[in-house]
């Protein structure tokens, strides 16, 4: 009685290029995040901590620096 074979599953080349590919622009993506978070300043915003008397709301987010 002879053994049956096996059925091997090829992955297609392409696999083998796009899910390393997927991998680096994921990588990629959440390094240029990190650089901005650390690199970017925003700029202080001078305001009074009154309300706006138009709108009754507060005029900035940040205080100033």
């Amino acid at each position: 009685m002879a053994l049956a074979k096996q059925k091997r599953s090829r992955v297609p080349p392409l696999v083998w290029l796009l899910v390393p590919a997927a991998m680096l622009l994921f990588a990629g993506a959440n390094a240029h995040l990190l650089y901005v978070a650390f690199t970017s300043q925003p700029e202080c915003v001078s305001h009074l901590r009154a309300p706006d008397p138009s709108s009754g709301r507060f005029r900035a987010a940040n205080s100033d620096c």
